[in-house]
């Protein structure tokens, strides 16, 4: 099953939005063969920390004054910030649902119990396969029984706090652990974790302007991702995932494949109208599945405030793209566009 796609409100200049997914972090623990962080110079050893000051933090979500839920995460882990909770715990205090993604490598038991007591609504774990193997070639450097044992010191505490927290696996797809589904599935309902959330790679990098230092990027992309000849064989591993997430009690949800896509004329996405995507440095950019402001951004909201970043000139020419029948052309390399994420 895959999310169905969301009415777009066409103006160029819409409200506010109630939705923000901010980055805190602009520096990862981990080298994931599947995600550009290694490209992007930000931290060590290229620069200083790659923190958002707490200050700054406050300014953006406050400058979003109808803000009903923030997302923390961007291609740093972003529980690597120092005030990480903090932020959480202020803005859980407004009244903002705050969720997150984490791959769990640097937790412990005061992390997980710092999790609860934040007032945090849900987190996302990423595990990307069940077999330690696997898991441990994709995530560089991560070692797959720590990251077990830090989930588990989640699900304890919220279980000894009485917490709501929800907690559920997200799972990137590819070839190299497409048959390893049905074992993820097995997995989360051996910890307790009632949701698998399995998504595609999310871009193809395949625009024209893409930056040089990307292009490896590219060539993995093409050689991971799931295509229509591998058509049978995905199906067949979904059906497995099916049954076992329908005997299992878990929630399971599966991405269309490449040659099951939305249809043409099909509203794709609404991010630039429903939701704003800020980089640690306050960067804005279209979403999440860009991450990278050299690839497209529209301004600093830092330097130049939340409303005159939100209604200017770029981020208006980038909607009017997205509108019409010829997208920009980051936004055709796109899974979410594409209907296939």
């Amino acid at each position: 099953m895959s999310a169905a796609p969301q009415p777009v409100a066409w103006s160029s200049t819409p409200p506010l939005p109630t939705f923000l997914q901010l980055e805190p972090v602009g520096q990862c623990n981990l080298r994931c063969r599947m995600c550009p962080v290694q490209f992007r110079h930000d931290g060590p050893p290229y620069g200083p920390l790659a923190f958002m000051p707490f200050e700054d933090f406050q300014r953006i979500v406050g400058g979003f004054p109808e803000l009903r839920t923030l997302h923390l995460q961007g291609l740093g882990e972003p529980t690597m910030h120092p005030r990480f909770f903090d932020m959480v715990a202020w803005a859980s205090g407004r009244g903002i649902v705050v969720s997150t993604n984490s791959n769990l490598t640097i937790w412990s038991e005061r992390r997980a119990r710092q999790c609860i007591d934040s007032g945090l609504a849900e987190l996302h774990v990423s595990l990307d396969a069940a077999t330690p193997a696997i898991y441990e070639h994709i995530r560089v450097g991560a070692h797959f029984p720590k990251v077990l044992r830090n989930l588990r010191r989640v699900m304890a505490a919220r279980a000894a706090a009485g917490s709501a927290l929800r907690v559920r696996i997200v799972a990137v797809l590819m070839r190299e652990n497409l048959r390893d589904v049905p074992a993820l599935v097995r997995l989360a309902a051996e910890e307790g974790v009632r949701t698998l959330f399995v998504q595609q790679l999310c871009h193809d990098f395949d625009e024209a302007t893409l930056p040089a230092h990307y292009r490896p990027m590219r060539l993995f992309v093409d050689g991971q991702r799931l295509v229509e000849r591998d058509a049978l064989a995905v199906e067949s591993v979904f059906d497995e995932a099916r049954a076992e997430a329908k005997r299992l009690g878990v929630e399971l949800r599966l991405p269309r494949r490449a040659d099951d896509a939305a249809p043409r004329g099909i509203p794709r996405c609404d991010w630039p109208w429903r939701g704003a995507y800020v980089s640690y440095r306050g960067d804005a950019m279209p979403c999440c599945m860009v991450g990278t402001p050299d690839r497209a951004s529209f301004g600093n909201v830092l330097a130049n405030g939340v409303d005159s970043v939100w209604n200017n000139a770029s981020y208006q020419r980038f909607r009017a793209g997205l509108a019409s029948d010829v997208a920009p052309d980051v936004c055709r390399s796109c899974a979410l566009y594409r209907g296939t994420f």
